[in-house]
C-alpha cells in the first residue's frame, strides 16, 4: 500500500523499489522525525548511490499496526541532520557520513562509528571531556582481560560517580554488508551466520527470509518450525549464560556455577540437531539444513524439561537472596523516555516498559501461528533486565516444547528461483538481544545491489552509556553484563 509518504509492507514482505515514494528531503526528514516522535521505531536508516546522488531509505517499525513503513528521499553531499529531532538516528547518520561522505548538517556528535578507511585510526578521535579540578577520566580497553572482543570505554568521573561514559567501537569492522553486495553466492550464508557468533541463528534466519521474500517463496512449514526451535534455543542459552554471569558479578557463586553448566546443556541441544553448538548450518535459504526425527525429538523434550527444572532452581535463588537484590535493584536504571528516545530494542527496552517484540508485533515464519507472550518490566534497572530474561527463558522453553510435539510433516527445503530485479525487502527477526533488521535491494540483474544489517546492539550501546550516568564506576561490570551487547554485531 502506497500512502504517498511511504510504502507499507508486512515483515518479510517485498516490493519493487519503484513502489517506494521519493519525497522531497524536508518532507522526508519531517516525516521520519514526526513518526518516531509519535511512537514508531526507526529500524534502519541507510543510503544507496543513485543517479549521481544518494537515496536515503528509512524503515519505520509500526508495532501497533504490525507493519513496516518504508520512506525514501534523495540527498546530495550534505543534508539537514535528522538527529536533533530524532535522536534514534544519531548512529545511522554517523555511519552514512563515514561510509558515503554524506554530511548531516547540525549533527551534534559526528564521529566515526567503524573507521572503515583507516583514517583516522580506529579509536583516534577527540573524546568528550569534563573540566574541573576534581574530575578525573578513566579509560578502559580496547584490550580487555580474558576472552573478550575489543571496545573502548571512557568515563568522566567525580570520585566514584560517573557523569558520562563514551563508548568507542569499530575494532571488529569486517565490511560484511559490502561483501554481500553482488550475491547471493556460496559465501553469503556463511557471512550472515558469522555476523555475531552468539546470534548465528538470528542473523541467518533474517538473511534467508530476505532471499525467500524477494523470491516470493516461503520455507516449508516443517523448516519454519525447526528454525523457530533453533532461534529459541539460542535465546535460552544466552539468557541463562548471562544470568549466571550477573550472579558472578555480584559474587553469588551458586547461580553462577549452575548457569554455566545449564548454558552448556542448551548449546548441546542445538548441537544434537545440527552438530554445531552455535547452530552453524541449521538455517539455509529455502529451509533448514537439518531435520529432526522421532528419536531426536524425544531426547530434546527430555533435555528441555531437565534444563528448565535446573534453571528454576538456579535462577530462583537470585530473586530471593537479599544480597543479590540489593545489587540489582536500582542499579543502572534507564527511563522509559530515554529508552524510547534512543530507539532501544529487545529485553533492554522491554525492561523499561516498552512492550515491543518482533515475534509478537511483526510475526514471520512460525511465529505467525505460535505466539509467545511479551515479557516486560518497568524499572529499567539491572534487576528488570535480568528478570525479563528469566521470563523469556520460561516462555521460550514452553514454545519449543509445543513445537516438538506438533512438528508439521513434509520437506525441510524448497529451491529458490533467481531473485527478481529492482526489488526491496525488509526482514525483522527478534534475536535474543532484540530486533535484527536486514534490508536487501536488488539491481536490474537480480543481484544484491545493497544490503543493510542492523544488529540490536547498534540500537542499545548508547543505552549502556545512559545506564551509567549518575551511578558508580564500580557498577560498570554489572551494568555491562545486564546489556551484554555485541562488539562485532555493532561493527559488522
Amino acid at each position: 500500500m502506497n500512502t504517498g509518504m511511504e510504502h507499507v509492507i508486512s515483515n518479510a514482505g517485498a516490493v519493487e523499489i519503484s513502489a517506494v515514494p521519493i519525497l522531497p528531503f524536508q518532507e522526508f526528514r519531517d516525516h521520519v522525525a514526526w513518526s518516531v516522535q509519535g511512537g514508531l521505531g526507526l529500524s534502519a536508516l541507510f543510503a544507496c548511490p543513485q543517479d549521481g546522488a544518494f537515496r536515503l531509505f528509512a524503515v519505520l517499525r509500526d508495532s501497533a499496526q504490525g507493519v513496516l513503513r518504508v520512506a525514501s528521499s534523495l540527498a546530495g553531499s550534505s543534508y539537514a541532520a535528522l538527529t536533533p529531532d530524532c535522536p534514534a538516528a544519531h548512529l545511522f547518520e554517523r555511519e552514512m557520513a563515514e561510509e558515503w561522505g554524506l554530511h548531516p548538517d547540525g549533527h551534534p556528535w559526528l564521529k566515526p562509528v567503524r573507521f572503515p578507511g583507516g583514517e583516522p585510526a580506529c579509536g583516534d578521535v577527540p573524546y568528550y571531556r569534563m573540566e574541573g579540578d576534581e574530575v578525573h577520566e578513566v579509560a578502559v580497553g580496547p584490550v580487555h582481560a580474558g576472552v573478550i572482543e575489543p571496545g573502548h570505554f571512557r568515563f568522566q568521573c567525580h570520585g566514584e560517580k560517573v557523569f558520562h561514559l563514551e563508548i568507542s567501537l569499530g575494532y571488529q569492522h569486517r565490511g560484511v554488508e559490502k561483501l554481500l553486495v553482488g550475491g547471493p553466492d556460496k559465501r553469503s550464508i556463511h557471512y550472515a551466520e558469522t555476523l555475531a557468533g552468539d546470534t548465528s541463528i538470528g542473523h541467518a534466519t533474517a538473511f534467508c527470509q530476505s532471499l525467500e521474500s524477494l523470491s516470493r517463496r516461503e520455507a516449508p512449514p516443517r523448516a519454519q518450525a525447526i528454525r523457530g526451535i533453533a532461534l529459541e534455543l539460542e535465546r535460552i542459552a544466552n539468557h541463562i549464560g548471562d544470568l549466571g554471569a550477573l550472579a558472578g558479578d555480584v559474587g553469588y557463586l551458586p547461580t553462577m556455577s549452575w548457569c554455566g553448566r545449564i548454558r552448556g546443556d542448551v548449546l548441546n541441544m542445538t548441537a544434537l540437531i545440527c552438530g554445531s553448538r552455535f547452530g552453524r548450518g541449521m538455517v539455509r535459504p529455502g529451509g533448514a539444513g537439518f531435520d529432526v526425527d522421532a528419536k531426536i525429538t524425544g531426547e530434546l523434550e527430555e533435555r528441555l524439561a531437565a534444563m528448565l527444572r535446573d534453571a528454576r532452581d538456579a535462577c530462583g535463588l537470585l530473586w530471593k537472596t537479599p544480597s543479590v537484590l540489593a545489587r540489582f535493584e536500582g542499579t543502572g536504571a534507564v527511563s522509559n523516555r530515554d529508552a524510547r528516545s534512543m530507539g532501544m530494542v529487545g529485553p533492554a527496552a522491554r525492561a523499561c516498559g516498552i512492550e515491543e517484540d518482533a515475534r509478537h508485533d511483526l510475526p514471520a515464519g512460525i511465529f505467525r501461528f505460535a505466539h509467545i507472550p511479551v515479557s516486560s518490566s518497568r524499572t529499567g534497572d539491572v534487576f528488570a533486565r535480568a528478570y525479563v530474561r528469566w521470563l523469556e527463558v520460561q516462555r521460550s522453553a514452553a514454545f519449543i516444547s509445543e513445537q516438538l510435539r506438533s512438528l508439521p510433516e513434509g520437506d525441510i527445503t524448497a529451491p529458490l528461483p533467481p531473485l527478481p530485479p529492482d526489488s526491496i525487502t525488509v526482514n525483522c527477526v527478534e534475536g535474543w538481544r532484540g530486533e535484527i533488521c536486514h534490508a536487501a535491494l536488488t539491481d536490474s540483474n537480480g543481484r544484491l545491489r545493497a544490503y543493510k544489517i542492523v544488529d540490536p546492539s547498534f540500537h542499545n550501546w548508547f543505552g549502556l552509556a545512559l545506564a551509567m550516568r549518575g551511578g558508580e564506576i564500580s557498577d560498570f561490570p554489572l551494568c555491562n553484563k545486564s546489556f551484554n551487547l555485541s562488539y562485532c554485531g555493532h561493527d559488522l
